[in-house]
């Protein structure tokens, strides 16, 4: 099941970052993948949302895989395959 447009619209929202950086991985992310995430990756995405600029930033550039607040979803599938889908150039 893909996202609503009230929640795409969300999560749009609260992608917006402090970092430039953050924001354009986050913008070239839902330009490719937007109109088909699925209510699971909108929950990850939510989860990685609520972290700090920097936390976030090692994650989408790979420099880690996991941050101390999302250690138990960092081995799950959908949280893997999101974390793919925004390192991709």
């Amino acid at each position: 099941m893909t996202l609503s447009n009230a929640e795409l619209y969300r999560l749009k929202s609260d992608a917006r970052r402090g970092l430039l950086e953050n924001d354009l991985i986050l913008q070239r992310f839902f330009e490719r993948y937007g109109a088909q995430l699925s209510v699971d990756e909108g929950k990850v995405l939510s989860q990685l949302f609520a972290l700090e600029d920097n936390d976030l930033m090692d994650l989408l550039i790979g420099r880690k895989d996991s941050v101390a607040a999302l250690e138990s979803e960092a081995s799950t599938v959908v949280y893997k395959m999101v974390l793919q889908k925004l390192r991709e150039r």
